[in-house]
């Protein structure tokens, strides 16, 4: 049967269908701007337009998830296992892993067991303070790519908070 797998983050929702093989047959990944039911609706209605109406296994993973698979009757799965069991079944060689979230970031190593950490608080180096800082530069994350591929010089910013780096940034876009 085939599986859905849901992950309902702080800024994203995404899901991948595999078939009975573990072939990825659809994936989405869009920003739901707190609009997580209309969002996860509108993608499950483009795999339903994709598949028709077929029996499949789901499971629900994220930080904006276990509200929503409670709801649902669905299954929820904590995300640091959701992300070792993908790991393990696609990258088996693996020996750590980074995973930067809307608001924070995870690593988890494959050593001797699974170990995972987590940034407590802050949301400094997630994805949220990516787009922040694309937003700064008004272009878009693969725009900072761009950006830094093209650098002339290194400047000093604040590396433990993303509020102390746009602190820093700011006069640095002032003075162009």
């Amino acid at each position: 049967m085939p599986r859905l797998g849901i992950d309902i983050g702080s800024t994203t929702v995404k899901i991948v269908i595999l078939d009975d093989d573990e072939n990825i047959i659809f994936s989405a990944y869009e920003r739901h701007f707190a609009n997580i039911r209309e969002t996860l609706r509108d993608i499950i209605e483009k795999a339903f337009d994709k598949f028709g109406d077929i029996e499949i296994d789901p499971m629900i993973t994220g930080s904006g998830g276990l509200s929503i698979a409670s709801h649902l009757d669905i299954p929820f799965v904590q995300e640091v296992f959701s992300v070792a069991t993908a790991l393990k079944s696609r990258a088996p060689k693996t020996d750590v892993a980074i995973e930067l979230g809307g608001e924070d970031a995870k690593i988890i190593y494959f050593s001797d067991g699974i170990e995972q950490r987590m940034n407590g608080i802050c949301a400094g180096g997630t994805g949220s303070f990516i787009d922040q800082m694309a937003s700064l530069l008004k272009t878009d994350a693969a725009g900072l790519n761009e950006y830094a591929k093209t650098y002339q010089a290194i400047y000093p910013i604040a590396a433990r908070c993303g509020v102390f780096a746009k602190t820093d940034i700011q006069p640095l876009i002032n003075e162009g």
